[in-house]
């Protein structure tokens, strides 16, 4: 029963989580377009007029305005966007505990990488979150706040960096998904602690009858713009977990990083292909780098292991290969449990598993963490057992 109400628990939340994330970045992306569509030159003689965009939706015809900084007096109706942010990261927060600290010996700790104690990888995983927000946050309110260009290079190598110092210290998966959770951390804290604030000291300035902050107001929109680039790699690494192949290469930050990068520029193209300038060279620069992660986790053309060889043996009978489940699988995929949807009731479930099998296998992704302590000669007889297979 415990086990039935902490998996119900989870898929709520993942779920609130879901469908409150579409909700934030939908927004952030809508008012982004509306940003970058603005047809300003008509405004020009409108001196507290920045544009107007005219849209059609759901067979209704929409006018919308955008004033330099505030209009002239305050309407009865303000509506606000902040509670889809903030609700995104409480039910991410709340995911976090339920899948990755409470479950930190199988999702997080990995022995391979470092042997901690649980409260030490939760303290720090924790301590991350914080500290990324604070060392973002000081970035943009020093020099660097006004070089736009050089603020943006030097949050992408700390995310690097990052990336790299997470590898070395959580197993692939909790890696990425504390990457992850310190983007979206630093996402919603502009939310809450740059974006609202500021446009709230709008809203008093208009009441108080004293003239609005512009600085404020422009504050708020390079968070704003920050939120957007980010976009894309969180969303990423929200999917991440499914793609072992990502988290648990050799080279997993750097995959991340190639995979961070390409997101980043994809979004920039979309940003930036109202202008002018079109810079179409940005989308094939974000689908290279993409395609750079996809060569680097090409899995390696080994020869078929020794037929002769004692480890493995020969040949590896599905019974051999059953056994080694039994050991190692069945505590998350049996019947009863049936994690990630899959579950093995006996060896006819294996053999049709048997690619998904030796692939998660092979690149030492499952056991999760490894507590069972799968050894490398039963991995190379389930690698051995798949080849058997597919030659027959």
């Amino acid at each position: 029963m415990e086990s039935h109400i902490h998996t119900w628990l989870e898929l709520l939340v993942r779920w609130a989580h879901f469908i409150t994330g579409i909700a934030w970045i939908g927004a952030s992306f809508y008012f982004n377009w509306l940003e970058n569509h603005l047809d300003r030159a008509a405004q020009r003689n409108r001196d507290n007029i920045a544009g107007h965009l005219w849209a059609v939706h759901g067979g209704g015809f929409y006018y919308l305005e955008k004033f330099k900084v505030a209009p002239d007096k305050l309407p009865e109706t303000l509506h606000w966007f902040k509670w889809e942010a903030y609700m995104t990261w409480v039910s991410g927060f709340v995911l976090l505990v339920l899948v990755y600290y409470m479950g930190a010996e199988s999702y997080l700790i990995d022995s391979r990488v470092a042997d901690l104690s649980v409260p030490v990888a939760i303290g720090i995983g924790i301590g991350t979150l914080v500290l990324s927000w604070i060392v973002y946050d000081l970035l943009c309110k020093s020099p660097l706040g006004d070089r736009p260009g050089l603020l943006a290079g030097v949050i992408a190598v700390l995310l690097v960096l990052l990336s790299f110092a997470m590898t070395q210290i959580y197993g692939g998966r909790g890696a990425f998904i504390h990457v992850g959770a310190a983007i979206g951390t630093i996402m919603v804290a502009n939310v809450f602690f740059v974006i609202i604030p500021n446009q709230r000291d709008l809203v008093d300035a208009m009441k108080e009858g004293r003239a609005p902050d512009g600085a404020k107001g422009k504050a708020g929109l390079t968070r704003s713009r920050h939120n957007n680039y980010l976009t894309l790699p969180v969303l990423f690494i929200m999917i991440s977990n499914h793609y072992p192949g990502t988290y648990a290469h050799e080279w997993n930050w750097v995959v991340l990083a190639l995979i961070m990068a390409g997101g980043v520029a994809i979004r920039h193209y979309f940003n930036v292909r109202h202008l002018p300038e079109k810079k179409v060279w940005i989308l094939p620069v974000g689908f290279v780098l993409l395609l750079g992660a996809f060569f680097l986790t090409m899995p390696e053309q080994r020869p078929a292991p020794d037929t002769d060889s004692a480890d493995v043996g020969e040949p590896v009978e599905t019974e051999v290969a059953w056994e080694i489940a039994e050991n190692h699988c069945l505590a998350c995929h049996a019947v009863e449990v049936q994690q990630g949807g899959i579950a093995f009731e006996d060896e006819a479930d294996l053999e049709r598993q048997a690619r998904n099998v030796a692939r998660v296998v092979g690149n030492h992704s499952m056991p999760p963490g490894n507590p069972t302590d799968m050894s490398e000669e039963e991995r190379a007889k389930v690698e051995h057992w798949y080849r058997g297979l597919d030659d027959d």
